[in-house]
């Protein structure tokens, strides 16, 4: 994961001008990291040359992303910091059951990161909501692997190593909790549907995408979509479909970008970008 992470890295610094120097903090999204110990960042950060950052991963699934901007933004705004390298991967392929066709041909491998710092003008991030539900993860769960039941000799080969999901029922949770992010964060940011220029949604599958879209009454000529390519990428979809964005010419200065993700945990969250 983190050469992935690095790659996305050095593109998401050379443009934004970015020198490994000049990163004073890491946030690294992912639920697939290197190994147990150390954190993934800290190899990113090695890999980087980025020795004046401090570094942290976040497990917050495929909210991974929203939640590492959310925090970035933070720290920005008290002033702890002034540049933040906001990274999202996974390897997924390494954490499916390839005898499960539920679940193994719906996700996919990579990383996206974006470099965020402060600045007196406007745009930027406008806000950031973000919700949690632990009451819901057994419906989406890698059950070993952890301290609660590590791996041994006796069950190496046990399908709960892998990713298991009830899917009509992580379906309905995601609509409602992805449209209740959407619906909230428009009312923070004292904005509309009519307002937001794309919204970016996590890429879990496109009958999700489309109810959300649905239900904020957004066209979908207004919603990025790019899980057909690549599949579900946990913390990596909305950093990747947001480069593609851009790279593709969808976004422009000035425009209101929305960014809205669910994820195991349950996690879910929005933000919302002036560009």
């Amino acid at each position: 994961g983190s050469d992935y992470a690095c790659l996305a890295s050095q593109r998401a610094m050379q443009m934004a001008g970015v020198t490994a120097d000049e990163i004073d903090m890491i946030i690294l999204g992912t639920v697939t990291p290197d190994a147990p110990l150390p954190s993934t960042a800290c190899i990113l950060q090695d890999k980087l040359g980025a020795k004046n950052a401090a570094v942290m991963d976040i497990v917050a699934a495929c909210s991974g992303f929203i939640y590492g901007l959310s925090i970035a933004r933070a720290l920005i705004m008290i002033g702890q910091v002034k540049t933040v390298l906001v990274v999202g991967v996974e390897v997924l392929s390494r954490f499916v059951n390839w005898s499960d066709r539920n679940t193994c041909v719906l996700f996919g491998d990579g990383a996206g990161a974006a470099v965020l710092r402060g600045s007196d003008k406007p745009g930027g991030i406008i806000n950031a909501y973000l919700k949690s539900n632990g009451s819901l993860a057994h419906l989406l769960q890698i059950p070993m692997g952890g301290s609660r039941i590590p791996l041994d000799a006796s069950n190496v080969g046990h399908e709960d190593r892998y990713i298991r999901m009830k899917g009509s029922e992580v379906f309905k949770a995601a609509v409602k909790a992805m449209s209740e992010a959407a619906t909230k964060i428009l009312k923070i940011c004292e904005l509309e549907s009519k307002d937001i220029k794309l919204m970016i949604p996590h890429q879990a599958n496109i009958r999700i995408i489309e109810a959300t879209a649905k239900r904020l009454k957004l066209p979908m000529d207004r919603v990025y979509v790019n899980v057909h390519k690549y599949g579900n990428t946990s913390a990596a979809s909305i950093p990747i479909a947001l480069d593609e964005a851009v790279r593709e010419g969808r976004i422009k200065k000035g425009d209101k970008i929305m960014l809205v993700a669910f994820g195991a945990g349950f996690t879910w969250g929005a933000t919302i970008i002036e560009w």
